[in-house]
């Protein structure tokens, strides 16, 4: 069986070591990325009682979506956690932010800040991640059907 006869969404051992090596390397360098960011966003969640859970929750979900999708590369279930992925950012932003117009007190002093451009430019920069995440399981689905077709 030549290497052009395999099929190429075909799980193997070796391919299964890999994708656990990538997820625990893409799940390594996330959780130092939201450590580092972390230090410098930690000042203002003193003053905002519920920052640190928010943000740890996403973080969790966010990781545990990453590292399941990259455990099941190779697979159509690679491509639906992928969407979920995206699906989850904007979800997520936009239940976080609820109206996009945040305010709070300080001392004396009542503050209100709007969000809703910021919010709008989030969506909309996570859009393209969402696109290519349904466009990879079209080709996907549309190499598995040449593979099949040919044999």
């Amino acid at each position: 069986m030549d290497d052009k006869d395999r099929d190429p969404t075909k799980f193997t051992r070796r391919r299964l070591a890999l994708n656990i090596i990538k997820a625990a390397a893409k799940g390594i360098i996330v959780y130092v990325i939201y450590y580092v960011a972390w230090s410098f966003i930690s000042p203002i969640a003193q003053m905002i009682p519920s920052l640190q859970q928010t943000i740890q929750l996403f973080v969790m979900i966010y990781l545990a979506l990453l590292i399941v999708g990259e455990l099941t590369s190779g697979t159509i279930y690679h491509y639906f956690f992928n969407t979920g992925r995206a699906l989850f950012v904007i979800g997520y932003l936009i239940m976080s932010l609820k109206t996009g117009v945040l305010g709070g007190t300080l001392e004396n002093l009542t503050f209100s800040v709007d969000l809703r451009l910021l919010l709008t430019f989030a969506v909309l920069l996570s859009m393209p991640n969402l696109a290519k995440s349904v466009l990879q399981t079209i080709s996907y689905l549309n190499q598995k059907a040449e593979y099949t077709a040919a044999l």
